[in-house]
């Protein structure tokens, strides 16, 4: 089976559905305009012949039978063809005047074939007969024109209904056309990203069209995807680079280790700094499963309405010795009075902007004034951490949230480069915007909570 067949494109069936619904609408509207015309005509057709025999009748009105036969003989010279018939006759049924050969229908109206008259047998007319003083008086007219004129328009609607039928079959052909051709480049994308080329895309016509969104909606879905899997690939990229230094160090560790076993000396220094490095490697391992499953959704179920100033709170409190420690200043700025409460999991929270003080602590020089704000900005909460330290110069803003991404200052100094690529997974679990700007001097990393929780207010402290 052909993938391409055209009698099985979606587009011609419809096409071909849609042509045989509107002929069939054509053909019973065309039945119904028949109907109705050969009524009109018929009605028409009555009313001439009425008006006729009333003309030819009101001759007789001075009962003179000399004026009725000369006006039947008159309407006979003026008839061609036999289209018009006429007859009088007498008590006895004897024929007095007309142009048939005889008279064998009831009175009232009738539709006879011409034989019945006298005449030809594949003549039909339509007849009234009636009495004179005694007298037999028949008018009628054939129906010759009548029923040619029904098969002129019978066969127009039948030619219209062909027409309509080729152009039908024709218009689903070309839509078919012209569809195969954008679902070939569908195929064609698919299939070479199938091959490993994920930058590949379906072009758009630009119309707006069903199949334009289609498209729209696939290279949408073939960007994230090519951008998970470039992240996958930088990520085991950097998992093998920022793992290659701790694990010669591990390898240097047990050498000596075993060198100094063979001379007989201790190795307890020696194999500590293993333990050392095996629980370096296990923390990135850990960190990169908590971002993975951070990033997968499955910590949703335990949101609950929490304070976002009460958890910053606490961890301000918590590390303001810590920045002591380290010759900086640590200070919290809120407004209580407007609750800033959002929906959350308590525990990521805290450690999102754990890090994200940790970060500012460690990589600030002494003397840094490290700032933490929540604010309600509208309906939106916004939460900042900013330091006035060297800050992040602006081409690297956007890459500190990768994984194992480190600036080059910071190389030196402990860390695995994790710290910010797990604030970013939490941000996005909560739907937030994370952003990095210049503190003008310094850093701020700003987080905005776009749908704050709205229900019971939270408790100020305490735990999920």
């Amino acid at each position: 089976m052909r993938r391409d067949s055209l009698l099985r494109s979606t587009p011609f069936r419809l096409a071909i559905v849609f042509a045989g619904m509107v002929v069939m609408a054509f053909v019973a509207t065309g039945v119904a305009v028949d109907q109705l015309l050969g009524w009109e005509l018929r009605q028409r057709q009555d009313q001439a012949i009425r008006e006729t025999y009333t003309v030819i009748a009101n001759a007789y009105g001075d009962s003179d039978l000399t004026d009725l036969l000369e006006t039947v003989e008159t309407n006979v010279r003026a008839t061609r063809e036999a289209q018009r018939v006429f007859a009088v006759t007498d008590r006895n049924g004897r024929i007095l005047r007309g142009n048939v050969g005889a008279i064998d229908v009831p009175e009232g109206w009738s539709d006879i074939p011409g034989n019945v008259i006298g005449l030809a047998p594949e003549l039909s007319y339509r007849i009234f007969l009636g009495v004179v003083d005694g007298h037999r008086l028949l008018v009628g007219t054939s129906r010759a024109e009548l029923d040619s004129l029904q098969e002129i328009l019978v066969s127009s609607l039948a030619w219209a209904t062909l027409l309509v039928a080729l152009i039908g079959i024709a218009g689903g052909a070309w839509l078919a056309h012209r569809a195969r051709y954008r679902f070939a480049a569908v195929a064609r994308t698919m299939n070479a990203v199938s091959q490993g080329q994920l930058s590949a895309r379906i072009p758009l016509i630009g119309r707006g069209d069903d199949i334009d969104v289609l498209a729209q909606d696939i290279n949408e879905a073939l960007e994230r995807l090519e951008r998970t899997v470039e992240g996958m690939r930088q990520v085991s990229a950097d998992v093998a680079h920022d793992l290659k230094t701790p694990l010669n160090r591990l390898r240097i560790a047990i050498d000596d280790a075993l060198e100094k076993h063979r001379r007989g000396g201790t190795v307890v220094v020696e194999l500590e700094e293993a333990a050392a490095e095996v629980d370096r490697i296990n923390g990135t391992f850990e960190a990169l499963l908590r971002i993975s499953q951070i990033e997968a959704g499955s910590r949703r179920s335990r949101f609950v309405a929490l304070e976002i100033d009460a958890v910053l709170a606490s961890l301000v409190e918590i590390y303001r010795d810590v920045a002591e420690d380290a010759g900086d200043t640590l200070i919290f700025e809120t407004h209580p009075a407007s609750g800033p409460a959002i929906r959350g999991d308590r525990e990521l929270l805290t450690q999102m902007f754990a890090n994200l003080i940790e970060n500012a602590i460690r990589h600030c020089p002494r003397g840094t004034s490290i700032r933490v704000a929540a604010v309600r900005a509208g309906p939106r909460i916004v939460v900042s951490v900013a330091d006035d330290g060297p800050g992040i110069p602006e081409i690297e803003r956007d890459k500190v949230f990768r994984r194992f991404y480190r600036l080059d200052k910071s190389r030196t100094s402990e860390g695995s480069g994790l710290g910010l690529s797990l604030v970013k997974a939490v941000a996005d679990l909560h739907g937030a915007e994370l952003s990095v700007e210049d503190g003008r001097p310094g850093t701020r990393i700003q987080i905005v909570f776009s749908a704050p929780w709205t229900g019971e207010r939270a408790p100020a402290r305490g735990t999920d």
